[in-house]
């Protein structure tokens, strides 16, 4: 697949990009490039790392050069030694090809939820922050990962099923209390491009059904809760194939959330749904849940419903109640898993 990182480089870092890449894959001790510097050093071998999650046991490096040479010598840093890296390469080869296997004949649209949903009902995410849980090989090989592994696991999913994948990158924000960058992924389908974070989504989803709040959103969308990209990305525009609209469970009447929530007091399932009739106010918000408590009456149950604010998704289902049952609400928040 493309290697977008390396398509938005200059001429000079386009080749230390290429030294580097040749000399990681032949897990080489000492790789001679042309020189950069330290900044610029530090950015391709991040940003290579993203175009190609599949090299995991490069996790850090040092370098060394003489004042009057146009190169210089990196050194890179292995996460295990040699005979080990090898075993686990063939090892996530398997695993990855083994996986593909089953999506092969899908849509482009199929296989992205095909790897939307492995991630989130396969992989925990890992508070202890082990260092494989950045790479592959923590969601892949060991069923844990932080936001960095879960995208990188997903791009390299995509990337064997020939859906165009890149990782998004955002900074942190201490003011607000976002203490770490974030990753998920832009993908493209249909020949648009669509933000994707099976992070945000796997933490909604824990423990319950999946959720897609965060399939194939816009840049508006998302932006709603996550930190502006501080790495070059195509600019996601299209609000027409978020998830539940596709799946027409995106409202704007509230006669049709009356009618669904219905529906769910008779099957006694869980529901969830999208609102798309307007910001979601606290006053839109008190309607709805005066909607779906309402369908909870006439079935003497009360409503437990969970709100995703910021993407305006709400969940919901229903339990036996007294004579006059209220909704009792929950307010979730999508985060990298740090919090419960």
């Amino acid at each position: 697949m493309e290697a977008y990182y390396y398509s938005k480089m200059d001429k000079t870092k386009q080749a230390a990009y290429h030294a580097m890449l040749q000399g990681l894959l032949a897990l080489e001790d000492a790789i001679p490039m042309p020189r950069l510097e330290a900044e610029d050093l530090y950015q391709v071998f991040f940003l290579l790392r993203l175009d190609h999650p599949e090299i995991f046991w490069a996790t850090g490096y040092k370098y060394r050069y003489y004042p009057e040479s146009a190169n210089l010598v990196f050194l890179p840093e292995y996460l295990f030694e040699k005979g080990k890296i090898r075993e686990h390469q063939k090892a996530m080869k398997a695993r990855v090809e083994k996986l593909a296997r089953a999506a092969q004949n899908l849509s482009e649209w199929e296989k992205e939820k095909y790897v939307h949903d492995f991630i989130c009902e396969n992989v925990h995410y890992d508070k202890l922050k082990k260092p494989y849980s950045h790479e592959i090989i923590g969601p892949l090989g060991q069923g844990v990962g932080v936001c960095e592994g879960i995208a990188k696991s997903v791009k390299v999913l995509c990337d064997a099923l020939g859906v165009w994948c890149v990782i998004a990158l955002c900074g942190n924000c201490p003011e607000k209390g976002i203490k770490y960058r974030h990753t998920w992924n832009i993908v493209k389908i249909g020949g648009q491009y669509y933000h994707l974070d099976a992070t945000f989504d796997n933490t909604l989803g824990a423990g319950a059904q999946i959720r897609y709040d965060y399939f194939n959103l816009c840049d508006k969308s998302v932006f709603r809760d996550h930190q502006p990209l501080i790495a070059p990305a195509p600019e996601c525009t299209d609000a027409q194939h978020f998830y539940y609209r596709e799946k027409k469970l995106s409202f704007t009447k509230m006669e049709d959330v009356y009618k669904r929530a219905l529906q769910t007091a008779k099957k006694g399932k869980t529901f969830t749904f999208h609102w798309r009739g307007g910001y979601l106010t606290r006053e839109v918000l008190g309607e709805l849940l005066e909607q779906i408590s309402a369908a909870g009456r006439e079935r003497e149950k009360s409503a437990r419903v969970s709100v995703n604010w910021q993407q305006a998704v709400l969940r919901f289902d229903y339990v036996e109640a007294g004579s006059a049952p209220e909704a009792s609400v929950v307010m979730e928040e999508a985060n990298e898993g740090e919090k419960e």
